[in-house]
């Protein structure tokens, strides 16, 4: 269970303050997401790979959402930033914590089962109705689920209305997922469908554990990993759920030896490992810097971002079959942000 700081949320630029950290939230879940999805073995764990996959790509669509609400209402988001990466291993944004007044630490490391259960399913773990009913949570100083973070966007938006709605229409951005996933926001209702959809995703509803287009949200799908067996209606258990699906085999033959928060280690500089580190984080800087633009005014610039997610898919494959010089384990992504000029 995470615990979010309860952030200031008085005023529409309040609001704008949040959404810029939604926007850096769902941006700081993808690369411990992508770490353990690019640290599997080429070929090797397919149905684990596709799931980590998918919910990747559905956390980009959540960016780019809480990135059109923000423009919507006349807001700039920020994404190249060197703020707008946190240090892995280090807390996520707002101060999110698993305990109260406790940093919750996320780190860069290979697909595990661990991982999977006390890291991904812990961000992605939804509200449960009877133990979190919405007039207790009023008067507690923190939201317990980032769905309640979002709840309370929406609440606000609701609150200050059709006026706040001032921001260009040409900065809203669509296009490479589905028109009924990424759409242009211009009021409230389009407002608060696509905070839905973020927390649908993420967390399921509240009396279902799948998402709008039918498939298990990311916290189910992460206990898929877990129990190794699909999630499917089962009529025989109370809960109409059971994992007693296809299974999802784990082996860990299957994932890369790469060593934990490629950050904090010191790779030679002379050495291999270290120059693919650097292009990577290069390549991962020039994405940032697409995205920036991206939401700033140049929409077109989608296209180029998308290619640059396919060249971080081919450095990294090379940089976690990488040996880091006598330490015994392979290289890893940093996802360090390096200034790189936005047309490099």
């Amino acid at each position: 269970m995470l615990y979010i700081r309860k952030p200031r949320l008085d005023t529409l630029d309040d609001l704008r303050t949040c959404l810029q950290k939604a926007i850096e939230l769902e941006h700081a879940t993808i690369p411990p997401y992508l770490t353990a999805l690019y640290s599997i073995r080429e070929g090797a764990l397919p149905e684990i790979a596709a799931l980590l996959r998918g919910i990747v790509v559905q956390e980009m669509l959540h960016m780019c959402l809480a990135a059109n609400v923000l423009n919507a209402i006349g807001g700039h988001p920020v994404l190249n930033a060197p703020a707008f990466l946190p240090q892995y291993p280090g807390p996520l944004p707002m101060g999110i914590g698993n305990e109260p007044g406790r940093s919750f630490i996320v780190h860069l490391r290979r697909l595990s089962l661990e991982l999977i259960e006390d890291t991904f399913m812990v961000i992605e773990e939804p509200e449960t109705p009877l133990d979190f009913p919405v007039a207790a949570l009023a008067a507690l100083p923190e939201y317990r689920t980032v769905g309640q973070f979002y709840a309370s966007l929406k609440d606000k938006i609701e609150e200050l209305g059709p006026r706040i709605f001032t921001g260009r229409r040409d900065r809203q951005v669509t296009g490479w997922f589905a028109r009924d996933e990424l759409f242009a926001v211009t009021d409230v209702a389009s407002a608060k469908r696509a905070l839905d959809l973020i927390v649908a995703q993420g967390e399921g509803s509240r009396t279902s554990p799948l998402s709008p287009e039918g498939q298990p949200a990311h916290y189910y799908r992460f206990a898929e990993i877990l129990h190794g067996r699909r999630l499917v209606r089962d009529a025989s258990v109370p809960e109409g759920y059971s994992y007693s699906g296809e299974p999802i085999p784990f082996d860990a033959a299957g994932v890369l030896p790469m060593g934990d928060d490629p950050g904090a280690q010191a790779y030679p500089t002379d050495s291999e490992a270290w120059r693919l580190a650097e292009r990577f984080d290069a390549t991962y800087s020039s994405l940032l810097n697409a995205l920036h633009l991206t939401f700033n005014g140049e929409p077109g610039m989608l296209n180029p971002a998308m290619g640059l997610m396919f060249s971080l898919r081919v450095q990294v494959a090379q940089l976690m079959a990488t040996p880091v010089p006598g330490a015994g384990f392979n290289a890893g992504p940093r996802f360090r942000y390096t200034r790189v000029p936005s047309d490099a």
